[in-house]
């Protein structure tokens, strides 16, 4: 049994087709009731669970310091001793823009406490990044492991909107976001329970958007793919010194030679770090229609195009099994020619910040 944080592995899928599938995320256009936002006259309230560390932990910090000053930053976390990380990310941003507070979202008591010392209780955006993860062989893993993710990954998501919606329905003015996974749209061999907690998420979403958009409110699930920390890469490795000795060994040889030896290529030429991930955050809650749904690897979009291309699912299962079984040597090219693509773009860039081009 491997557990790991809530960004993501995945296997990559006919690298070719990204750029014809690859658009940018379009607002919902509904009949929302017509009640225009405002300029903020004062900071917007941001309360953002799991800010411990990556995502959560790079977003504080980026609203927190945010130059025009429209955000006041809770930043919570289920274990205060775990903060000196953030404290020190946040600079001069500490107990002005950004207070830390403890948060357990697997936890009533804990939710309310930390709602209960915020003024009126009023959150302006609720942004669900806690989250945990599971991979490996499911011979490998105990029920209780299993129930534990879907009580951080899902429950933990309901528990917080259920708190935070009647104000925001009184008001009929908020943005609620969700960090789900393009594992909640297509899953993944070995991420098994932590792909089906985000299914969970993203069903749980679609069903409440329409009671959400009566009242104003907005809701966005932010579906990143892999992302880059020190403790993803750490978990990889131990990963490859575990126990399989509850499974067979066709299947612990897949998981260690197949799945771990992938999952390695895709972070180094597919990976965001939290910093790109919370810039995309960033621009989601400051629109003016913010979307339904945002991917913020588009790397990833012919997987959900493929899959409603083909609603047997015989399309993007027989593309996945055979690139990973059939076309390894492929697939690694791709990856390889990804990540120097990439390098390159990343060069020209900082060339045209240097220059003051962007």
């Amino acid at each position: 049994m491997i557990k790991r944080s809530n960004q993501d592995s995945a296997l990559s899928l006919n690298i070719s087709m990204t750029e014809r599938f690859s658009t940018p995320s379009t607002p919902l256009r509904s009949n929302r009731p017509s009640l225009p936002r405002p300029p903020p006259m004062e900071p917007r309230l941001v309360l953002i669970t799991g800010c411990s560390s990556g995502i959560g932990l790079a977003l504080a910090v980026k609203l927190a310091n945010d130059e025009q000053k429209r955000f006041k930053v809770v930043a919570t976390m289920r274990n205060l001793a775990k903060r000196g990380a953030l404290e020190e990310a946040a600079g001069d941003a500490l107990n002005d823009t950004l207070e830390i507070k403890k948060l357990d979202v697997c936890s009533d008591s804990s939710i309310r406490e930390c709602m209960g010392s915020i003024p009126g209780r009023h959150v302006d955006v609720l942004i669900n990044n806690a989250g945990v993860g599971l991979i490996g062989p499911i011979e490998c893993q105990s029920i209780d492991d299993m129930k534990g993710v879907f009580e951080t990954n899902f429950f933990g998501v309901v528990r917080m909107i259920k708190e935070v919606l009647p104000d925001m329905k009184r008001r009929r003015r908020g943005h609620i976001v969700v960090i789900s996974s393009v594992m909640g749209l297509q899953g993944i061999m070995f991420n098994d329970i932590y792909a089906a907690s985000k299914f969970a998420v993203e069903g749980f979403c679609e069903s409440l958007l329409y009671q959400t958009m009566n009242f104003n409110i907005f809701l966005t699930l932010v579906e990143p793919g892999p992302v880059v920390t020190e403790f993803e890469l750490k978990v990889n490795e131990e990963a490859i010194r575990g126990d399989y000795s509850k499974t067979d060994l066709e299947t612990a040889e897949m998981f260690i030679n197949f799945y771990l030896k992938n999952t390695k290529a895709i972070f180094s030429s597919l990976g965001q770090t939290p910093e790109d991930v919370a810039e995309h955050i960033l621009r989601v809650i400051t629109m003016e229609e913010p979307p339904f749904r945002h991917q913020t690897n588009q790397v990833y979009t012919p997987v959900t195009a493929l899959k409603y291309a083909d609603p047997s699912g015989e399309l993007v299962n027989d593309i996945f099994y055979k690139l990973v079984f059939h076309h390894d040597t492929l697939m690694q090219a791709s990856l390889r020619a990804i990540k120097l693509i990439r390098w390159k773009a990343h060069k020209v860039q900082q060339g045209a910040r240097m220059l003051g081009l962007i």
